[in-house]
């Protein structure tokens, strides 16, 4: 799970994302942090539940057909649960690494409140809340969970109407679908620009004091 922002976007991809962030912000006092991460949390409780899921089923099939009379009586619980505790330890594994077959077993609920707590953190952690004119604005990524947030500071919340970034969410949305996603990051940075630019022109003393992009592997 770990590799799956270095794979998301080349070397190439990151010049763009830079060049086009550097480009929007010539004209606004705002700070625009594009942050791609390969995963908001790594959901240990899905690796049990799959595993569990998986080994039961399969535990109750083969314990009969191997045991065969002996699947009968007392010992038939002894030897579903030697079947059960090797098949749970082979599919934790399996589903551990097998990144579409874990997220079978997340909920969404858990991973939109997931994808919210890393974006908020990201925020704070990186210091979008520290601008001098209140100015930063996150577009967090998510690559596990195929999910976009973002977050602006204070001084933008109080001139741009939070309808306006979730257009910019679905837009980066459908390129990444398209995988279009470098693209489509580079397109929602320019609008984004368009949209703060009005409200928060650039200053003859604005200074660049965010990265230009993040990201976390």
């Amino acid at each position: 799970m770990k590799d799956l922002a270095k794979r998301f976007l080349s070397k190439s991809d990151r010049d763009d994302i830079i060049t086009a962030v550097k480009e929007a912000e010539e004209f606004t006092a705002g700070e625009i942090v594009p942050m791609v991460v390969s995963a908001s949390y790594h959901y240990p409780m899905a690796d049990v539940v799959g595993a569990a899921a998986l080994a039961f089923p399969v535990s109750l099939m083969l314990a009969p057909l191997v045991g065969g009379w002996l699947w009968i009586g007392t010992g038939s619980m002894w030897l579903f649960l030697g079947f059960f505790t090797v098949l749970f330890i082979a599919f934790h594994e399996i589903v551990k690494r097998s990144l579409w077959l874990k997220r079978l077993f997340i909920s969404q609920q858990e991973i939109d409140e997931e994808v919210e707590e890393a974006a908020v953190s990201g925020f704070y952690g990186e210091g979008l809340y520290r601008t001098r004119d209140e100015t930063g604005v996150l577009i967090f990524i998510s690559v596990f969970e195929h999910k976009v947030r973002i977050l602006a500071d204070r001084g933008i919340n109080e001139k741009v109407e939070q309808g306006c970034w979730e257009d910019v969410v679905k837009d980066i949305v459908d390129s990444i679908k398209h995988k279009r996603q470098a693209q489509g990051i580079c397109e929602a940075v320019k609008k984004v620009g368009e949209l703060i630019r009005v409200h928060f022109p650039v200053q003859p003393d604005d200074t660049d004091e965010l990265n230009n992009l993040i990201v976390k592997e």
